[in-house]
């Protein structure tokens, strides 16, 4: 169904019972001194006085919910802004050399050969998904699949990273069973394969859980779309699902706030979805592209109209007229600024030209896609807003969308810093397991705890394979998305972070994130191209939690220079905190999620993350350190956390990729898997249950060679380290390949179980001269935790 702008909608039916005088600019002007509700719509009192000082009178009803929205924390990255800009002041010219479009876009855009482009990005849905899960989940997977269609792809896999409180917390059930079911609930409808992602259960994210997800799209060069509004008389086109009053000032009041004002009052402002509205909405939008009846296009999301408005008209050559009569609503009682401030769900903005106007409605018709043309782009620089035959917004669309306040926010290393790191495993006197029982039951002690434990309760809800381009999926290291049926030609993911390493120095952790990411695309056999990150952290107006988003920052920025791969976009998420400001607990452990994007030539030649065949070699690469502070062993055993994290060798991290990727071109190696939380006993555990093929390891000469204890060596967290089987006619090219890029390499054991052995006790898993665990007894443990827990 569509209706053109001069039909009548709900919001022109709306009678002036609802509203018993509209706020025009001109009653703005007469009436200067009227109070109006700056704070509770989250705005600042200098804030406020800035809006007045830039209209030159006080703002209408309308253009103050719009600032309060745009100039909100999630929508204007007002604290972060001046530090993620280093970003681009460390992007390199050699680092640009695949990106076609970068940050500011609602996406950032690489090549990734023969005319493919890929578009990825990560944003969070925090605070609505603790509010309510299930809604808060989904939409937030709605937003982020939208910000890759405005792009003018079309979205192929999705990913999620979760972060939940204690397990044994008697809120963190309700969180885990609504997000997990939103998320799948939603990308499930929608026909996109979930390929990867995280979870991770830590006390800090309590009060404040993370769900941030990831969306990828494919499009063609020639197809990239740009959120602009440009040419006089064109139209601005309204399409998709009818605004409503769900998600009302959600960016203001959720994402830009904590949760002291208490639960009840936010649930309104949640959004709800609809994907099976989306799915047509991605359908109808690649057949517009295809028609090429779109000028410019922009999600709604975050600020709903507000935002597609002011930045459509921002990031164009003129202005722009709205009549918001045109408007179709769900809810005819909505007054101007709840329209304007609305976030609900599934709807898009399009500049249409006027004599392509006929086939853009034609399409959207065709779909069943509900249309109105709400206005047109001007000459003017303005952007004006008319309500009822009255104009109620006149601004400078600049001043909504991009001029918003930047502050600089003082920030220092925390009192408390010195005592954390001070606190070390070794200055602890943590006991350590000593003989070859000890050394058993605390592999398996690790192995079924709920963050190494099998996320197969999750990831079974989703589904990975739809659409048939999946090459890898979850519990591989990372997804494998195939982009061209003929040539094989696809695309690696990988993200991760590790809040305990960050929460001992942001710095560092930000970049070890980067590593570990970069590192799992590597071990499926992709060349690492481009990130995207999500940055969660606590209160910017907290100096520790803003040193913390600093460090975090520049940490990346410099890692990302070292690597080579630019950052192409992502999201701040502030205020994940509620606690006394300046304690060492106040907010979540600092998480800056780190997406790695990577390219294969042909995804058939992939590498997976277990070992298939029996006789292969089994090869360390890369070096282990007595490296324990922040480690799975260290939280699970004693549940402490101090100390500093693992060294960060960035050099070491790119010759490891190199061998890696190489090696799985040449068929050198048959399996790869990264060495991270858990360590060397994990890595081998995840290798032999992920096909169940076991393996009999020594560690003697590791131990050796690098001088650490065997119990160092099986769950030490050092870095730059990956696992590869080997068939046996390809060692030496292997090892070859290691020297010759300065990769130190060990073999240490052999994949399969002898065959006498297997009669007995079937696969395991064996340590020489320490202990054996058949392979059935392993899996038991490591897939019956997170069931046992939420049932």
């Amino acid at each position: 169904m569509t209706a053109p702008s001069n039909a009548p909608t709900p919001a022109a039916a709306a009678t002036s019972e609802h509203r018993p005088h509209l706020d025009t600019v001109e009653r703005a002007a007469a009436t200067p001194d009227e109070a109006q509700p700056f704070a509770e719509l989250g705005l600042k009192p200098d804030e406020y006085q800035r809006i007045r000082d830039i209209l030159g009178r006080r703002p209408t009803a309308a253009e103050l919910a719009m600032y309060s929205v745009m100039w909100s924390e999630h929508c204007s990255y007002k604290s972060s802004k001046v530090h993620l800009s280093t970003f681009g002041k460390k992007t390199t010219d050699e680092m640009k050399k695949h990106l076609l479009v970068g940050i500011g876009e609602n996406a950032g855009v690489v090549d990734i050969g023969d005319g493919w482009a890929v578009t990825f990005k990560v944003e969070s849905h925090n605070h609505p998904s603790f509010v309510e899960p299930y809604q808060g989940a989904a939409t937030g997977v709605g937003g982020i699949v939208r910000d890759i269609i405005s792009m003018g792809a079309r979205p192929v896999a999705v990913m999620d990273q979760l972060r939940f409180g204690a397990v044994d917390h008697p809120d963190t059930a309700r969180v885990v069973h609504g997000v997990v079911s939103g998320v799948g609930g939603y990308g499930n409808s929608l026909g996109l394969p979930n390929i990867g992602g995280e979870l991770v259960f830590d006390s800090s994210y309590q009060g404040n859980p993370l769900v941030n997800a990831l969306c990828i799209g494919v499009l063609r060069h020639e197809d990239i779309h740009l959120a602009n509004a440009s040419g006089v008389g064109n139209k601005v086109v309204l399409f998709g699902a009818r605004t409503g009053g769900d998600g009302i000032g959600g960016a203001s009041i959720l994402a830009s706030e904590t949760f002291e004002d208490g639960v009840p009052a936010k649930r309104p402002s949640v959004q709800v979805g609809d994907p099976f509205m989306e799915k047509v909405l991605i359908e109808c939008c690649l057949e517009l592209y295809a028609a090429r009846v779109v000028e410019g296009i922009q999600d709604l999301g975050a600020a709903g109209i507000s935002c597609a408005t002011s930045e459509l008209a921002s990031n164009g050559d003129g202005g722009m007229h709205v009549e918001l009569d045109s408007v179709l609503l769900r809810d005819p009682s909505l007054n101007a600024g709840e329209i304007l401030m609305s976030e609900s769900q599934e709807r898009m903005m399009a500049v249409v030209a006027p004599d392509k106007l006929d086939e853009f409605l034609a399409i959207t018709g065709k779909w069943d896609v509900e249309t109105s043309v709400i206005g047109e782009v001007t000459g003017t620089g303005r952007l004006t807003i008319d309500h009822q035959g009255e104009r109620i917004v006149d601004v400078d669309p600049k001043s909504v969308a991009h001029e918003g306040p930047t502050y600089h926010r003082p920030y220092a290393r925390p009192t408390w810093m010195d005592g954390l790191n001070a606190d070390t495993v070794v200055a602890a006197a943590l006991a350590r397991p000593e003989t070859a029982d000890e050394l058993r039951a605390t592999a398996l002690r690790l192995l079924g705890s709920p963050n190494l434990a099998s996320k197969e309760w999750v990831t079974n809800q989703y589904d990975r394979f739809v659409q048939g381009n999946t090459a890898l999926a979850q519990p591989d290291d990372g997804g494998v998305i195939r982009v061209d049926e003929t040539t094989g030609l696809g695309v690696a993911l990988a993200t991760d972070a590790n809040g305990r390493y960050a929460k001992l120095d942001p710095r560092t952790g930000a970049q070890l994130a980067l590593a570990e990411a970069y590192r799992n695309v590597a071990t499926t056999g992709a060349r690492p191209l481009a990130i995207t990150d999500c940055l969660n952290f606590g209160s910017p107006e907290d100096p520790d939690s803003m040193w913390q988003l600093v460090e975090a920052i520049e940490g990346l920025a410099d890692a990302c220079q070292t690597l080579g791969v630019p950052v192409t976009g992502g999201n701040v998420s502030l205020y994940n905190g509620t606690g006394e400001p300046g304690q060492i607990d106040s907010s979540i452990h600092p998480t800056p999620v780190v997406g790695v994007l990577g390219v294969l030539d042909d995804v058939a030649h992939a590498t997976g993350s277990g070992w298939r065949e029996a006789g292969e070699a089994i090869y360390l690469l890369g070096t282990t350190r007595a490296e324990l502070d922040g480690s799975a062993w260290a939280d699970v055993v004693h549940q402490h956390l101090g100390g500093l994290p693992p060294q960060l060798d960035l050099a070491a991290e790119r010759a490891l990729a190199e061998v890696l990727v190489n090696a799985s071109r040449d068929h050198l190696v048959s399996a790869a898997h990264d060495l991270s939380e858990g360590g060397l006993v994990q890595g081998l555990f995840e290798a032999s249950l992920r096909f169940g093929t076991g393996a009999k390891v020594s560690i003697d000469a590791l131990a050796t060679r690098d001088g650490v204890t065997p119990f160092e060596a099986l769950f030490s967290e050092s870095t730059a380290r990956a696992l590869v089987a080997v068939p046996r006619s390809e060692e030496t090219k292997l090892v070859d390949a290691c020297v010759a890029r300065g990769v130190p390499v060990l073999k240490i054991g052999v994949t399969g179980t002898e065959p006498a052995e297997v009669a007995e006790t079937g696969e395991s898993l064996e340590i020489e001269g320490i202990f054996t665990i058949p392979l059935s007894e392993a899996d038991q443990v490591f897939r019956a935790t997170l069931p046992g827990i939420f049932g």
